[in-house]
């Protein structure tokens, strides 16, 4: 990290982890003068789009302080069947090469493989999930099973490429648990109950890599008195 007047970035890839009560919301809160959290999420997307847009959010030398923490959180779109939504589905080989190709980038724009979090796939509740298709005229084009598929095949991953993993689509699961109070009424998105199941979990993993970042200026009993600048200017030691 830069010196100590620098505060450090992550970066999510969910677009609605910033509403009201979402995970993402949690996390710039939690980390609110040490970390900016930025939201890089798309609603809809795979990986196969994610991949060719990640140079647009990431460059290195870019005027953003390197990021400190990079979460990457994908497979209830590419899981979706071929069938009923081909314009989503990505084929699990192709998944696998996508996830790690976005790491191997980072990589390569000094985004090292530890500041790297992957997480799997929620469960799908599938009941909720088909009234929602039906409500859309569509067939069913999602399936728990499928998506565990996803979710194990992206655990392989982040062992194969020395990443953490946040693996939601089992821990949401344990103990046969009804995982559907997870998620909101499609079956699909994470409910508010969801999304603090998923900062709770995910906080351990993002502590330990953002435990060093230094406070952003001095706490206000801390400020010089008779000359402020002193403790709020230059480096930001005071």
């Amino acid at each position: 990290l830069p010196a100590s007047s620098k505060a450090g970035n992550g970066l999510l890839f969910l677009q609605f982890s910033f509403q009201q009560g979402g995970w993402g919301a949690s996390l710039a809160d939690k980390l609110v003068r040490r970390c900016d959290v930025l939201n890089r999420g798309f609603s809809g997307y795979n990986t196969r789009w994610a991949k060719i847009i990640l140079p647009r959010l990431i460059r290195k030398g870019n005027n953003l302080d390197n990021p400190v923490v990079v979460t990457i959180f994908f497979g209830s779109n590419d899981s979706a069947l071929k069938d009923e939504n081909p314009k989503q589905h990505i084929p699990l080989e192709e998944y696998v090469a996508n996830l790690k190709s976005m790491v191997q980038y980072l990589k390569s724009v000094d985004v090292p493989e530890h500041r790297v979090i992957l997480i799997t796939p929620p469960p799908l509740c599938e009941t909720a999930w088909e009234k929602e298709c039906i409500m859309q005229g569509w067939k069913i084009n999602r399936l728990n099973s499928v998506v565990g598929e996803y979710a194990s095949v992206c655990l392989q991953v982040a062992q194969d490429c020395g990443t953490d993993v946040l693996d939601l689509w089992t821990m949401m699961q344990k103990d046969n648990e009804d995982f559907s109070s997870y998620l909101s009424s499609d079956g699909l998105h994470l409910s508010p109950k969801g999304n603090e199941f998923l900062f709770l979990h995910l906080w351990p993993l993002i502590e330990k890599k953002v435990s060093s970042l230094p406070l952003l200026l001095p706490y206000w009993k801390d400020v010089a008195e008779a000359r402020p600048e002193l403790s709020l200017l230059g480096d930001g030691d005071h």
